[in-house]
């Protein structure tokens, strides 16, 4: 289908959109607030459409202008400037256009569960687990996001077997779902004395959180067992069964939650948790569908992806999926500078999309 086509497809269901809901006689408010919605995500497209075909228009009576023979030379000299620069803006316009007219993602609007795991490297892992999750702390806060702990299995000073946490903000899931994958890390670990260089890594998975509407789950399918929580001390020491552990059994997958002293908040948390990781599987089921045919993508999301070295003798962070290398470790690991990354790996998705969508 011709790019004129398209927009004339989405011109027409607008107007119908607008009509519809005009009308206000739509007895099912969710169909009301479903079809409002999508006006309300269409009004961009319309507006970007009408702005190019009004230029349009303008080039062309310009273009009249410039074959007048009676218009005197300064009113021509000024229409052939105006001419120059309309014909240089619209095929921007048109890039735009291309851009609001591929299709979005139905989640990057909601709010994330981040997991970071430590991997190969022993405790060094551990350590750089903990960096990558004060990292992705720091940038939650630096954007304004709301970042609320959900596990933190410590294994040792400073080191931790894995965590977890729930983010929530604006835009949350579109700006961080490129971060799922291997984390690599070369640096000479404090217990070295040689100062060898060693590599190991972490796992990030990042998964859009799923409301209860998004995911049905049967209680016949869940193993709930409580247990006293464990810890090192202090806030960990419980004297009553609150620590909660979940099991999904048609799926196998497991949830554990200790960090409230309350049974009900660690069943709650945990099963924040489970919902967000079945529709993950869901999404990624789905997506594996789609992208059968997809040639070029920025990263599965795959956690057995290896897409990131932060290499610390060099301070340099090297995103393998987009080659794209910054000397600015410690900023980025402070989560100042991560949007750079960010960043370039969604122009990227974005230059795929629209390459696929004009071969279509």
């Amino acid at each position: 289908m011709s790019l004129a086509a398209k927009l004339d497809k989405v011109l027409i269901r607008y107007h119908e959109l607008r009509d519809i809901l005009a009308a206000s006689e739509m007895s099912d408010p969710r169909e009301f607030g479903r079809l409002s919605k999508e006006f309300s995500d269409m009004t961009p497209v319309v507006e970007a459409i009408e702005a190019t075909k009004k230029a349009e228009a303008e080039l062309a009576d310009l273009a009249t202008m410039l074959t007048d023979k009676d218009l005197d030379a300064d009113m021509k000299e000024m229409a052939k400037l105006e001419y120059e620069t309309l014909k240089d803006k619209i095929p921007d316009m048109e890039y735009q256009i291309k851009v609001l007219l591929l299709p979005k993602d139905a989640d990057d609007e909601r709010n994330a569960i981040l997991e970071v795991r430590a991997g190969t490297g022993g405790e060094e892992a551990g350590l750089f687990a903990a960096d990558l999750f004060r990292m992705y702390q720091r940038y939650a806060a630096n954007q304004g996001w709301k970042f609320e702990i959900l596990t933190l299995s410590e294994s040792g000073l400073g080191a931790l077997k894995e965590a977890s946490a729930s983010i929530s903000g604006k835009g949350v899931f579109s700006r961080l779902k490129f971060e799922s994958g291997v984390h690599r890390v070369q640096r000479v670990p404090e217990t070295e004395a040689s100062g060898r260089i060693h590599t190991s890594a972490a796992t990030v998975a990042v998964l859009p959180e799923a409301e209860e509407v998004d995911i049905q789950i049967d209680e016949k399918d869940l193993q709930i067992d409580v247990y006293r929580a464990s810890g090192a001390g202090g806030q960990h020491v419980n004297t009553t069964d609150s620590a909660v552990r979940i099991t999904h059994v048609p799926s196998g997958i497991v949830v554990t939650q200790q960090d409230e002293r309350s049974q009900h908040k660690n069943r709650a948390k945990a099963m924040k948790v489970l919902r967000a990781r079945l529709y993950e599987e869901e999404r990624r089921r789905t997506e594996s569908e789609r992208s059968a045919n997809r040639k070029s993508q920025v990263g599965s999301g795959d956690r057995s992806e290896r897409i990131r070295t932060y290499n610390f003798p060099q301070g340099r962070v090297t995103d393998h999926r987009v080659n794209l290398t910054l000397y600015k470790i410690d900023l980025i690991l402070e989560g100042e500078c991560l949007d750079e990354i960010i960043d370039v790996l969604g122009a990227e998705d974005q230059a795929a999309k629209l390459a696929e969508a004009s071969e279509e």
